[in-house]
């Protein structure tokens, strides 16, 4: 047996980056075209800058790296790119505490970042790393804004914002804090202000965004995507006020038309201020400036207590011709739907309270089956809309299964309305009143009107020489030159669009520019789009369900239909990992100083540790509370997975031993096969800890030396080196195998030799164990069956009757009914 202390000890400080070195100098991850290869476009999504990687960011990273390696061994041509998703709030925020222009601040904290993601050890290609705020990259973002413009995707309209009035500037929905909703600056109350912005139309991509064929992404997304998009059928039905103006409503419920008491506005609808009476003038005018100071969270919440205002004006009902009052209420959104309702205070419960609160007529229209009909007067809630039609003209009568279908045809034929669909998904607003974003490349001339920045002088560059005032405002706005500009149309001096972009905007399109980053003809190679083109697996958090992972679905889709894109989707495959928080439970925050930075654990215990702990202490998808003792054990088994791989302990093995290391190896292969493949990250290493204790059993009984041992290592090895790149390297190394381990094709599990000599069936009687029967694996069903019908154990509960059914359940168990 070798001395212990004449082995190298395993040092991780001296070894990572030594091979760290080797992979960039050797091109080890550098993803080139290869047509005798499967192409694998594996993507993680891209971090901000913030200034440190925390160990949230490895969590996420580390398992989509590993499964990047697998496929790699696998035999794709994997191209795995990182890069940074550079502009944002945070920056602007810095430059105006800490004095410093927000480029410098971020490039600063991207070269950290750059250190500890290459401390990481992950197969990056960094000729791919991109920079979202370098204008070669922004250039394009504008491109594509330009593309959307010429195409009638992207438009302009009035849109609110949160303001404050104190600071004169727009806030962010992060700058705005507490129920009372105040600027984080100076505590002014903050208001909503109507300001003119641009928006692209993702409400042209519904009913397509709604359509998950040929996507493997987890259902829960699915699900929050649908909600958010919120597809609703239902009709369109325009009411008139008594002086003639139009006002249409969309309704799931046309069948309640004759149970309509009143109409509810927006206070920000654009009617409120033409038909409001000069008698209730004031009173809508202080309703409308208290509603200005609330959230939409905070008017849509349900529990709190109903308030309006009436305008003095009232509409006719389209169809029984009614007169009914119109009021303003801060319950109704102008970003949902029409901005205006029907109130059916008899079927919906907030417009019963708000008719209680404000004595408003409450109808009964639809009967519920069995149910006895209730006056107005004796009624506590809303009657639920399922029966059928009472109350309700000519209509009445109509029974449950036909009312939505009558109603429908009774509007259609009096030209009052039609069947409609409604989306709750908002066209993008994609304006910021912000510095540190893409400038949209817009020129306003007073004589050709809103001008495209020429592609020829694309990009749009952000002035270095701003100046940050306490309030936040932009510096674009009041910079003394930057703005003026001339029309490229007609020469006229012009003003340039002082609005940046939305961040999400940088982040839709990533991962085309990450194809070919330095490109200049487009915004990608396009035969390097053909080639890697879609992404095969994405992974991220799933808090980007609603935003990011919709953006960039319609991003695909719009781009498709501007002739630059191909295909319906731009990711096949999605997973999500969940969270890692604090070792206090509570979700990691600089404030609550509970951040856990992963470089003093690199510096203590090595990267490959710190990657394999994070692969093992919870399920990937759905993470837990970080702890830093619990490390401890897994830097252990690497220490123990160095020496069994190195000292030599030359014996006499029996044959049973032999056998017994071989299906441990192979049943252990099989598994963490699976694991890799479908991200059951955490189980590969207990699996690999399992046989790593089998392999020390199996060299002390003499296995050493054999062409067994030789096997194990060898695939263990394989199995090792997508979790933990270094230390498998190096041991790869010294046992003088060929380089690289992580070129080795990933091993081929022999199913003979993972085969059990014998296993065990569980034998039930109605459901209840009962007995337990050793055979062999190769048992046939009717073999299984006579064995244990014939065991004594079993022959007492048959007390000689004939069952009624047996089950048989392969390899597992056999259930006897009696």
């Amino acid at each position: 047996m070798t001395d212990p202390t004449s082995i190298p000890h395993y040092k991780p400080a001296k070894i990572e980056p030594k091979w760290q070195a080797r992979w960039e100098s050797d091109g080890l991850y550098h993803a080139d075209i290869d047509p005798n290869k499967k192409k694998f476009y594996a993507l993680t999504m891209l971090p901000y800058p913030s200034g440190d990687l925390h160990i949230g960011h490895w969590y996420a990273m580390t398992p989509s790296d590993a499964r990047a390696r697998f496929k790699q061994m696998q035999g794709y041509n994997v191209f795995f790119p990182i890069g940074f998703d550079a502009f944002g709030l945070p920056a602007e925020n810095a430059a105006i505490k800490r004095g410093i222009h927000p480029q410098k601040w971020t490039y600063g904290n991207i070269e950290n970042m750059r250190r500890q993601l290459k401390a990481m050890g992950a197969m990056f290609d960094w000729r791919s790393d991109l920079i979202s705020a370098d204008p070669k990259y922004y250039r394009w973002t504008q491109w594509f804004f330009e593309q959307f413009y010429n195409n009638g995707l992207a438009y302009q309209k009035e849109a609110p914002v949160d303001f404050c009035p104190n600071c004169n500037t727009t806030l962010a929905r992060e700058q705005v804090h507490g129920e009372d909703r105040h600027c984080e600056r100076c505590d002014t109350p903050v208001i909503k202000k109507n300001l003119k912005q641009w928006f692209f139309r993702t409400t042209n991509y519904a009913e397509e965004l709604l359509d998950f064929s040929g996507l493997d992404w987890p259902d829960m997304i699915k699900v929050l995507q649908t909600n958010w998009i919120g597809r609703s059928k239902g009709a369109s039905v325009t009411f008139h006020t008594e002086d003639g103006n139009p006002l249409e409503v969309f309704t799931t419920r046309p069948d309640t038309l004759w149970g309509v008491t009143f109409m509810v506005l927006a206070p920000e609808h654009p009617l409120v201020d033409k038909i409001t009476t000069d008698a209730q003038a004031q009173a809508v005018k202080d309703y409308q400036e208290q509603a200005k100071r609330q959230s939409d969270i905070q008017r849509e919440a349900t529990d709190r207590e109903k308030t309006g205002i009436f305008t003095g004006a009232y509409a006719v009902n389209p169809v029984n011709d009614e007169r009914i009052p119109i009021w303003i209420a801060d319950y109704v959104l102008m970003t949902y739907g029409t901005g205006a309702i029907m109130a059916v205070p008899g079927h919906d419960q907030r417009d019963f309270e708000f008719a209680r609160q404000y004595e408003l007529q409450i109808r009964v229209v639809i009967q519920p089956a069995g149910s006895e009909p209730l006056s107005p007067d004796e009624m506590t809630e809303a009657v639920e809309a399922k029966g059928q039609m009472v109350n309700s003209g000519p209509l009445s009568g109509t029974p449950a299964e036909k009312t939505f279908d009558a109603a429908v045809a009774f509007i259609e034929k009096k030209t009052a309305g039609k069947a409609s669909i409604n989306y709750r998904l908002r066209d993008w607003l994609i304006s910021r009143q912000r510095y540190w974003g893409a400038p949209i490349p817009i020129i306003y001339c007073p004589e050709c009107g809103v001008v495209p920045v020429p592609e020829d002088q694309l990009p749009v560059l952000l002035p270095d020489d701003v100046e940050w005032l306490p309030t936040g405002e932009s510096p674009l706005k009041l910079h003394p030159t930057w703005r003026f500009t001339s029309c490229p149309v007609c020469g006229a001096p012009s003003e340039r669009e002082t609005d940046t972009m939305d961040t999400f905007m940088c982040s839709s399109w990533y991962h085309l520019r990450y194809l070919s980053p330095d490109y200049d003809k487009g915004p990608f190679d396009p035969k390097k789009y053909d080639h890697w083109m879609p992404i095969d697996t994405y992974t991220g958090g799933s808090e980007h369900a609603t935003m990011h992972l919709i953006y960039t679905r319609f991003f695909h889709k719009a781009s498709r239909d501007c002739g630059i894109t191909k295909g319906n989707e731009p990711m096949l495959q999605l997973r999500n990992q969940g969270m890692v928080l604090g070792e206090d439970g509570d979700k990691m925050s600089k404030s609550r100083g509970n951040v856990i930075a992963p470089d003093d654990f690199v510096k203590r215990y090595g990267a490959d540790t710190v990657r394999a702990y994070l692969i093992f202490f919870a399920r990937w998808e759905i993470g837990g509370p970080w702890n830093s003792s619990g490390i401890e054990g897994t830097a252990r088994w690497l220490r123990r997975v160095w020496s069994i791989v190195l000292e030599k302990e030359p014996g006499k093995p029996s044959p049973t031993v032999l056998r017994g290391l071989r299906r441990k190896v192979h049943q252990t292969l099989k598994q963490v096969s699976y694991d890799y493949e479908h991200f059951e990250f955490n189980t590969i290493i207990s699996s690999l800890m399992e046989l790593q204790n089998e392999m020390s059993r199996a060299k002390s009984a003499g296995a050493f030396g054999s062409k067994e041992w030789e096997e194990a290592v060898d695939i263990y090895l394989r199995m090792l080196a997508p979790v933990c790149p270094h230390i498998s390297e190096e041991l790869w190394e010294r046992l003088g195998k060929p380089y690289s381990v992580h070129q080795q094709a990933w091993p081929q599990v022999d199913e003979d030799a993972a085969r059990e000599d014998e296993i065990t069936l569980i034998v039930q009687v109605n459901g209840k164990l009962r007995d337990r029967l050793t055979v062999l694996p190769s048992i046939s069903e009717e073999e299984a069956k006579a064995a244990a019908l014939a065991s004594v154990k079993i022959q007492n509960f048959l007390e000689g009757k004939a069952p009624r059914k047996v089950i048989y359940v392969p390899g597992r168990l056999i259930n006897i009914v009696l």
